[in-house]
C-alpha cells in the first residue's frame, strides 16, 4: 500500500473531501499539526470540505468545540454528525424504526450529549419501565471509559424491560490524546450479546453520506474522497457509499500500527477488513 506524506498530490483529483474529525483533524484535545494549512490549501482551490463524525452530539455543539481548538469556520463547509442525524430522526420520525418509538428513553452517556434529544425530540427518564427505548451515547464520567463492566447492570435492566437501543456512535473506541477510550459501540456490543435490538446511526452506514454529499452540492461520487483512521467505520462506510477512501495513519491507526507502519502490513489489515483505500496518509497535512 502506498503511504503518502500529505494530500497535495490528490488535490486536483477530487472536488470534495469528507473528513473524519476524531483521529484525523484532532485528537480530542487539539488539532493535529498541519491540518489548518491543509484545509486552507483545499479551500483555496475551491474544494468542498465536510466533516463527517460519529460524535453523539449535534453539529452546532461540535462546531463550538472546533472553535475552541482554533479552527477557522471558513476552512470547512459543514459538519454532519451521527448525533445530528439521530436528532433529525427523533424529531421527524419518518424513518420506520423511529416511527415505532415512543418519546421516553433511558440515557447512558454524559450530559454533554443531550443535544441529541433537545427541542422535544425525546424525554429522558430514569426507570426503564417508564421508557420506550435506550439512548446510548457512550461512557459517562461516573462509570468511566475503560471497561464495559460498570455498564452491564444498566444494560441488563434495559434489556429486561424490552427496550430497543439507539446507539448514536458506532465507534468502539477512540483516542483522546494518548489514551484509548471506549465509545458507545462497545456498549452496543454488550447489548447485542444480551440479545437486545440495536440500531446504530453513523459510519459505516452509507445512508449518513447522503446529507454530506447534499452539503457539497451533490458532486459525482467518484470525485469525492473520504479520509478516516478506522477501517471498520471510516473506510468501510466510504466504500459502501461509493466513495474513494484514504486511510489516515493518525488516531486509532497510529495506536494500532505505530508512527511508521509497514506498507505490506497495512495492506494485509485492509484486506482482512474488506476495504480498499486508494492509499494511506501519514497525517492530514499538505
Amino acid at each position: 500500500m502506498e503511504i503518502l506524506d500529505g494530500i497535495a498530490s490528490l488535490a486536483d483529483r477530487y472536488d470534495g473531501y469528507v473528513l473524519d474529525l476524531w483521529g484525523v483533524v484532532h485528537n480530542g484535545k487539539a488539532l493535529y499539526p498541519g491540518v489548518a494549512q491543509a484545509l486552507g490549501e483545499l479551500k483555496a482551490r475551491g474544494k468542498a470540505v465536510v466533516f463527517l463524525t460519529n460524535a453523539p452530539r449535534r453539529s452546532w455543539f461540535i462546531a463550538n468545540m472546533l472553535d475552541r481548538m482554533g479552527l477557522d469556520r471558513a476552512l470547512y463547509d459543514a459538519i454532519i454528525s451521527s448525533g445530528e442525524v439521530s436528532w433529525r430522526h427523533l424529531k421527524h420520525r419518518t424513518h420506520p424504526w423511529f416511527a415505532r418509538l415512543g418519546r421516553t428513553c433511558v440515557h447512558i452517556g454524559p450530559e454533554r450529549d443531550l443535544s441529541v434529544v433537545e427541542d422535544g425530540a425525546a424525554e429522558i427518564v430514569a426507570d426503564p419501565k417508564e421508557a420506550t427505548f435506550l439512548l446510548n451515547t457512550g461512557p459517562d464520567p461516573v462509570r468511566g471509559p475503560t471497561s464495559v463492566e460498570p455498564y452491564r447492570p444498566a444494560l441488563e435492566a434495559c434489556h429486561a424491560a424490552g427496550l430497543p437501543m439507539l446507539c448514536v456512535n458506532p465507534d468502539r473506541a477512540v483516542m483522546v490524546g494518548e489514551e484509548r477510550v471506549l465509545c458507545a459501540g462497545a456498549l452496543a456490543d454488550v447489548y447485542l450479546e444480551l440479545g437486545g435490538a440495536v440500531l446504530e446511526i453513523g459510519k459505516p452506514d452509507p445512508a449518513v453520506y447522503d446529507p454530506v454529499l447534499e452539503a457539497m452540492g451533490n458532486p459525482p461520487r467518484h470525485r469525492v474522497l473520504a479520509v478516516g483512521d478506522t477501517p471498520h467505520t471510516d473506510l468501510a462506510g466510504a466504500q459502501a457509499a461509493g466513495l474513494d477512501a484514504l486511510w489516515a495513519l493518525t488516531g486509532l491507526a497510529a495506536h494500532a500500527h505505530g508512527e511508521n507502519p509497514d506498507a505490506a502490513r497495512l495492506a494485509e489489515v485492509a484486506a482482512r477488513e474488506g476495504v480498499r483505500p486508494i492509499a494511506a496518509l501519514r497525517s492530514l497535512r499538505w
